[in-house]
């Protein structure tokens, strides 16, 4: 059930109904229920999957936990946890990247004159496997580390799993901040509930109005022959503008909606395209993947802990299997290595009085501003390769840039569409980089809040793009 659909306002317009007509406890199993019809009304066959994901940590979170089980061993705990973690990546690994690495091998022994006769399915990817089973690996190895207690309650865990306002695309929540908010009563509040349904209607604005019509643009180039250099460079801003605005307007409204039922969901996006270098992008981008493998891939693997080279391996690593998490596909794996190339690149030139200057005083002025042109375009770059199907695709897209015709007729309107949306956007934001404030709508005065949500509904109705668009990361 698409959030930007009729269908998902009718389902959540029930839920509010009786939601709040119920105790805590019922809250609850309400929220459950709710929750994987939700997920069931794409496919309800992988229901079974959200099961297993829930069952299977829920038992190993109890058995790993010290308050519960004092006396287990250290070594059954981690054993009970490296269950946990293979079943879950083995589930993740087989829905989503058998196929990958089945035809890589293929390829790779026909390359040595070998060949190979591997089994072929054609699998179905669960909507959300990649989201849903980094948020139970979370809650698993936060109870092994003693961050939280396991909770007694198989249905409380299997709501955390499930929660429809975050379940398909992110934020990706942890045990510690999520499952608080389960197990004790919550309190909405009128303003709680009005600032949650403004947020969720900027997102369906983001949506419907941005993303959506820059993906008309964004599809007729990348999925074009031959298109000239202008072409593919508004392209990719367009698609740099796409692919914010529908990943980010997802999060506005999962948040939104969670808030109107009295939950507060983690922030994924802090104006990402302000930043001036990767890792100030990577605070700012996907904060809930980002610093998911910070904390249980890159420091793990020893952080910055061993030395210069060993910290750049790790960035390396951790860079290149968060690529490999968006897809099954090189250009994915390219992607994370570019990403990975620029976070050495800068750690390398970085001195540490510039590392300890970024704060939001030092962030203005003429070389401010320079630096986060510069690394936009290079975040551009990251985004052809990301669009692109292939990396035979891609490297066609690259040598469009450099040779053959740039200009041609059809690049004028084109050019209008992406100032159109991009410009207002790029003002609204760097007025939000200065009120210093992601929500700066809720303190304007009433006739200033009524007449932006005015123009925001009939941006929706006369500029909403036509067709009923997925949004682009639940495809991951």
């Amino acid at each position: 059930m698409n959030f930007a659909t009729v269908n998902f306002g009718v389902f959540f317009a029930l839920v509010l109904a009786v939601y709040f007509l119920l105790n805590h406890r019922w809250q609850n199993r309400f929220l459950l229920v709710a929750s994987y019809v939700f997920y069931g009304w794409w496919d309800w066959r992988f229901l079974g999957l959200l099961l297993l994901s829930s069952v299977v940590d829920y038992g190993c979170a109890l058995w790993v936990d010290r308050v519960h089980h004092p006396e287990f061993s250290e070594r059954s705990r981690r054993l009970v946890l490296t269950a946990s973690i293979v079943t879950n990546l083995t589930i993740l690994g087989f829905f989503k990247y058998y196929g990958f690495f089945a035809d890589s091998l293929v390829s790779l022994a026909g390359e040595a004159g070998l060949q190979l006769h591997l089994p072929t399915w054609q699998i179905i990817l669960p909507i959300g496997i990649s989201f849903y089973t980094f948020q139970t690996m979370s809650y698993t190895i936060d109870v092994y580390r003693g961050r939280m207690c396991a909770t007694t309650n198989l249905p409380d865990l299997m709501l955390y799993v499930s929660l429809f306002t975050q379940l398909v695309a992110g934020p990706i929540e942890r045990g510690a901040h999520l499952m608080p908010q389960i197990l004790k009563p919550r309190h909405p509040t009128l303003d709680g509930f009005y600032s949650g349904a403004q947020l969720a209607f900027v997102g369906l604005f983001k949506k419907l109005v941005i993303a959506d019509n820059m993906a008309v643009l964004v599809n007729s180039v990348y999925g074009g022959s031959n298109p000239s250099g202008a072409a593919v460079l508004l392209g990719t801003y367009a698609f740099a503008l796409q692919i914010y605005c529908d990943f980010s307007g997802y999060t506005d409204i999962a948040r939104g909606t969670a808030r109107m039922l009295g939950f507060d969901i983690c922030v994924n996006f802090r104006l990402p395209y302000l930043a001036t270098n990767p890792s100030d992008f990577w605070q700012r981008w996907h904060i809930s993947l980002s610093t998911w493998l910070r904390d249980y891939l890159y420091i793990p693997l020893g952080g910055s802990r061993h030395g210069r080279l060993k910290t750049l391996r790790n960035l390396a690593i951790t860079m290149l299997l968060g690529g490999l998490w968006h897809g099954a596909s090189w250009h994915f794996v390219a992607w994370g290595a570019f990403h990975g190339l620029l976070l050495i690149v800068y750690r390398l030139g970085e001195t540490p009085r510039e590392a300890r200057a970024l704060t939001f005083k030092t962030r203005q002025g003429i070389r401010f501003w320079l630096s986060v042109l510069i690394f936009f375009h290079l975040v551009c770059f990251g985004w052809l390769l990301f669009r692109s199907t292939d990396m035979v695709h891609a490297g066609s897209l690259l040598a469009s840039l450099v040779s053959g015709a740039f200009w041609e007729p059809v690049c004028g309107p084109m050019l209008l569409m992406v100032a159109a949306a991009g410009l207002p956007l790029a003002g609204f934001q760097i007025y939000q980089y200065y009120r210093r404030s992601p929500e700066p709508w809720v303190i304007w005065p009433g006739w200033i809040r009524a007449g932006f949500y005015v123009t925001l509904f009939y941006g929706i109705v006369l500029f909403g793009a036509p067709g009923n668009n997925d949004f682009i990361y639940f495809q991951f």
